[in-house]
């Protein structure tokens, strides 16, 4: 950015950097307002890729789709690379063309983009095949290797979240209801309401004991140890071990030390499962949520 702005007289460069700050201050409380400095920064700098690129995700922000998209297709046509594919299908999704977020998705810049960002636009994506009417393969569009509940990315939690929300369209459930699980487990930010999602599921699929499994079964797959296997841990006593420890042991009525003790284990096995946002205005993340969506 810094190097940019160098290309304009100083006066010039100043007014454009505090109208960038302005706007990237506001961008989270002020959307609108924040794209109002946005646009004082384009009209004096408008060949600047940088500052084309904070009025589009400004523009974003404050749901103006159709300026947004011409703004961050201008920023990548100047600064070269895949630029905010995500957020420019996510615009083609508001503007009522789903085909078209899509074909972004088939592009051959979507194989240039970060983790992050190529997650972000298969989720954007699989709404879009959603908006076509193609809920299954909006499901099975997300079944990538990045869908595992033993990962924590940066990414898990929308990724798990956006699957369980394909799948309850798709009127899969219980299968939903583990998604949610492992958004809500993933969500150390509170990015998502997967637990509100959570309480309105229950309802639907029965009793308590029925919700119990389910959520056993899925901290089960993400690998959480279970509240026995925790009480044992903090009392310094292997699961295993408790639980056999009785059966070791021989009491009075046993018999005789010469006879054969038998003692039983269980063994416990777990199953092991099987990936959109760059710099912000005026440096810093704008990446959000798919707002269309």
């Amino acid at each position: 950015m810094r190097r940019e702005l160098r290309q304009l007289p100083k006066h010039v460069a100043d007014k454009v950097a505090l109208h960038l700050v302005a706007a990237g201050t506001l961008v989270d409380e002020d959307p609108q307002r924040a794209l109002e400095h946005a646009r004082f920064a384009r009209q004096k700098a408008s060949r600047l890729p940088s500052v084309r690129e904070a009025n589009g995700l400004a523009a974003y922000l404050a749901g103006e789709w159709n300026e947004a998209l011409s703004e961050l297709r201008a920023a990548r046509r100047i600064a070269g690379g895949p630029g905010h594919l995500a957020m420019m299908a996510d615009c083609e999704r508001a503007l009522g063309r789903p085909e078209r977020a899509v074909e972004i998705l088939r592009s051959q810049e979507a194989l240039l983009l970060e983790p992050e960002d190529a997650v972000e636009l298969r989720i954007v994506a699989a709404g879009a095949r959603r908006d076509l009417g193609e809920v299954e393969a909006s499901v099975v569009s997300l079944q990538i290797p990045e869908l595992d509940p033993q990962r924590q990315d940066p990414w898990s939690a929308r990724l798990f979240y956006a699957y369980a929300d394909n799948l309850l369209a798709a009127g899969r459930e219980r299968e939903a209801f583990t998604w949610f699980v492992h958004a809500a487990h993933a969500d150390d930010d509170e990015e998502t309401d997967a637990p509100e999602r959570l309480e309105e599921l229950a309802e639907k699929l029965g009793g308590p004991e029925v919700v119990e499994e389910l959520v056993t079964e899925a901290e089960a797959a993400a690998g959480i140890p279970s509240e026995e296997a925790e009480d044992s841990a903090d009392e310094g006593t292997d699961p295993a071990d408790a639980a056999t420890a009785g059966e070791n042991v021989p009491s009075d009525d046993e018999g005789s030390a010469d006879e054969p003790l038998v003692t039983t284990t269980e063994d416990s096995a777990r199953t092991d499962d099987a990936v959109v946002p760059e710099e912000a205005v005026a440096e810093g993340d704008a990446e959000g949520g798919a707002r269309a969506r």
